[in-house]
């Protein structure tokens, strides 16, 4: 455990509420408290049992200001691994500032952006992951991905990382007996068999790095545009995914002026829906001004939900949609809806003339969401995730980088077993652990450690 000072934050949101909680740790952190918290029954917190709240009176110079709880969790058997306090005072403004106010001048000194979680991680308590599954907990904008923090906070992902980790160390040694002592049979891992333990570590590493688009899709969501001419019912369609009224709508073609950005729930998938001014041709500076940023998110959408009028034939301004859809190469990201499927026979003379698979939604009567939902993550890549295996999604896109890279490496070693010698492979088979032991932070850089800290916020 390493020696650091004792540092303080409020752990709560700051704003009036009706409790709020201080956190102070580090070796002097129960010395710290009890400067400021005196128990109400006279006794010492000293004597205060560990993890067991108790009510004290919080003090300044001597002087009572408020009642409250504190929560002593001594080292090692604390979220940090050192002595920690949690201070629950009233949740005014004023009086939480006084009382972080008073936890310094006991000796404590402000702590920085996620020094609770980067103590836990540099103190052994936690792994990179789970530190990052923390920050996970607290961005969590659906149960599905709060499922997911969950899990690798408790190591679902740290304790995969450590099985690939640990088989590819044996096999490393394995090789390295080989080229050290090739006369005396040391390795017990003939070549094929090598070679086929290579194939299955790869295997593994593919799956885990196929898994982060749904992260991202749970977590960041997919940046998607809807696209059409005037008055094809997109708004409505926003309005109808999102549950609520975000966009106007009425018959008037050319409503929306604007681009609208709303962040959607398509049961556990996110879109970062943009809902865009119809495209069409138009003398208002002001409708051509949207127009142009629609077109602007159409180049940016990851996914393209392409809304037509399925009550009238298609006409040219129909076509102005495909042919820019086409130039800006999306077509293969989108989903074509035909929209206003209540009237009937309203899509037929679109068949012929959107590409196959076009879909009928109603946006008014919120039918066909779920075809739609189906469309979405057959574009995106990602199919129903199975419960069991929730705790191997790779969310971040450092861990991606890291674990396609120990990928191509052990590629790289599989090819050399085909034409090159063992220690060639065994090189290969080292980049590869060192990729592998830094996405779990055995050997990430500082530069690592300081960014992905650089993103919690003060107190956690």
């Amino acid at each position: 455990m390493q020696t650091m000072r004792t540092v303080a934050a409020i752990s709560t949101p700051y704003g009036k509420g009706g409790v709020a909680l201080i956190r102070i740790t580090g070796e002097e952190a129960i010395a710290v408290a009890q400067r400021v918290a005196q128990r109400t029954a006279g006794i010492s917190l000293a004597d205060t049992p560990s993890a067991k709240a108790v009510r004290v009176t919080f003090t300044e110079k001597g002087e009572a200001f408020d009642d409250g709880l504190i929560t002593l969790f001594r080292a090692p058997h604390s979220f940090t691994g050192e002595d920690t306090a949690e201070l629950c005072c009233h949740g005014g403004l004023f009086l939480t500032q006084k009382l972080l106010g008073a936890v310094y001048a006991a000796g404590a000194f402000p702590a920085g952006a996620g020094e609770f979680t980067r103590r836990a991680f540099q103190n052994g308590k936690i792994s990179l992951s789970q530190a990052e599954a923390v920050g996970g907990l607290i961005d969590a904008k659906s149960d599905r991905f709060l499922r997911v923090s969950l899990l690798q906070c408790r190591g679902a992902l740290s304790e995969k990382l450590r099985s690939l980790t640990e088989r590819l160390k044996l096999l490393i040694v394995s090789v390295y007996a080989y080229i050290d002592y090739p006369d005396e049979d040391m390795t017990d891992v003939p070549v094929p068999e090598l070679q086929e333990h290579l194939r299955g570590l790869i295997g593994e590493l593919q799956t885990l790095c196929d898994s982060h688009a749904y992260g991202r899709a749970i977590s960041e969501g997919i940046r998607t545009v809807l696209i059409g001419k005037p008055n094809t019912g997109k708004s409505a369609l926003l309005n109808a995914l999102a549950g609520e009224d975000r966009a106007i709508v009425t018959e008037i073609p050319g409503t929306t002026r604007d681009v609208v950005r709303e962040q959607v729930k398509l049961r556990d998938l996110l879109l970062n829906l943009s809902d865009t001014a119809g495209l069409r041709e138009s003398d208002d500076p002001v409708e051509k001004l949207g127009v142009g940023r629609s077109l602007a998110a159409l180049r940016e959408a990851e996914l393209v939900l392409a809304v037509f009028d399925g009550s009238t034939p298609p006409d040219e301004q129909d076509e102005e949609v495909l042919r820019q859809i086409r130039s800006c190469g999306k077509e293969a990201n989108t989903v074509f809806l035909l929209n206003k499927a209540d009237i009937k026979d309203a899509d037929t003379a679109y068949r012929a003339f959107l590409p196959e698979g076009a879909l009928s939604v109603s946006a008014l009567q919120k039918s066909g969401l779920d075809r739609l939902e189906q469309a979405v993550r057959k574009k995106i890549g990602v199919g129903d995730v199975e419960a069991d295996s929730l705790g191997e999604i790779v969310v971040g896109a450092r861990q991606y980088a890291a674990l396609s890279k120990a990928k191509a490496h052990l590629s790289d070693a599989l090819a050399a077993l085909d034409g090159f010698s063992q220690d060639v492979a065994g090189l290969d088979m080292e980049q590869a652990l060192a990729t592998l032991e830094e996405v779990d932070g055995r050997t990430a850089s500082e530069e690592i450690v300081n960014e992905i800290f650089s993103h919690f916020c003060v107190g956690k």
